[in-house]
């Protein structure tokens, strides 16, 4: 077996270990875990082969893309209506903060305008997921990937440690819990967790944060079209700053990702209600389609975190940590101020 399958390989052993482990906690995703081990392994071994290298490489950018793609099938436009719908307002407003604080503060710390982005997506968003997508639209750098997801993994893991507490020192209605937890907690499962512990708190049985959280992940849909079209225009412009006339429709075919179209079309076919239509009483299809992406995006993950050394995390990684911090910040503070000042609407 050459070391570029014994790479590959390694990366799912990798990913089947931090699944299993996450299955025993509520806080931790696998695709973080995933990322950790990498890490991990690359910073005890004493060199690492080029074409190991490779088959990691290898992993973190196809199998990150077949991630995606059945993420798509998990994603319901319907998911608006309703309660969810009643959180637009502040999904949108936190969006524009959130890129607002990573560009400016990105800009000042000097951190790349990927990263930026990076971080700007994942914390209103959906965190790993939206990093992941974003980043093979902007053709991210897997250390850019890398830091993005430890900078957003860190605050999330505290939100969802201190929210539910918070909400009850405060003394939140249900509501105002739901949409906090919902549009200021970023992994799907931090947002479970910190709801499983709300309920706990006040002996609820209640799943309007998820309700909010999934009306929220929708719009990754909105903004991976946003970020293709910026990247077709930038592609272009850089076509004509050389003096080579390209058309629209081959600069969109060169520069947008297939993997965003299949996305697309899973994202369009759970809608329509056909993997339900498939799916019978012991398979059930949205079940492997969740299960399956988050199993390519931790192989891939573990992958990216190869790339990883503990110097640079603490040195080059310092920056956006802090950036995370910020974005993470400013969505904290626009949800709490919204769910105050429009307490009436909120109920």
């Amino acid at each position: 077996m050459n070391k570029k399958n014994m790479a590959i390989i390694t990366c799912i052993i990798l990913a089947v270990i931090a699944t299993k482990i996450s299955k025993m906690q509520h806080w931790v995703g696998g695709p973080m875990i995933g990322l950790l081990f990498g890490i991990l392994i690359v910073n005890f071994m004493p060199t690492i082969d080029k074409d190991f290298k490779a088959g990691t490489t290898f992993a973190g950018k196809k199998f990150l893309n077949i991630g995606i793609i059945l993420a798509g099938g998990t994603l319901n436009f319907t998911q608006v209506i309703g309660y969810g719908a009643k959180a637009l307002p502040l999904i949108i407003a936190n969006i524009c903060f959130s890129f607002g604080v990573a560009y400016f503060v990105g800009k000042k710390l000097g951190v790349t305008k990927n990263t930026s982005t990076l971080v700007g997506g994942g914390s209103c968003i959906c965190g790993g997921t939206a990093i992941a997508t974003l980043a093979g639209i902007i053709k991210a750098k897997e250390e850019e990937i890398a830091y993005a997801m430890t900078a957003i993994f860190l605050f999330d893991i505290l939100a969802a440690v201190s929210y539910p507490y918070v909400a009850t020192a405060l003394g939140l209605t249900v509501n105002q819990f739901g949409f906090l937890a919902g549009c200021a907690i970023n992994d799907t499962s931090s947002v479970a967790a910190a709801e499983a512990t709300y309920n706990a708190l006040h002996g609820l049985n209640l799943n309007l944060a998820i309700t909010v959280k999934l009306t929220r992940t929708t719009m990754l849909i909105a903004l991976a079209v946003i970020f293709t079209i910026l990247r077709v225009k930038e592609e272009s412009a850089l076509n004509n700053g050389q003096g080579t006339e390209v058309s629209l429709s081959k600069t969109i075919i060169k520069v947008f990702p297939m993997f965003i179209l299949w996305f697309l079309v899973m994202a369009l076919l759970n809608t329509l209600g056909v993997f339900n239509a498939i799916s019978t009483e012991s398979f059930k299809v949205s079940k492997l389609l969740s299960t399956g992406y988050k199993f390519f995006v931790t192989v891939a993950l573990a992958g990216v975190g190869f790339k990883i050394k503990f110097v640079d995390l603490f040195t080059k990684g310092l920056k956006p940590i802090i950036l995370g911090g910020c974005t993470w910040a400013a969505v904290a503070i626009s949800t709490f101020a919204f769910i105050f000042i429009f307490s009436g609407y909120v109920g």
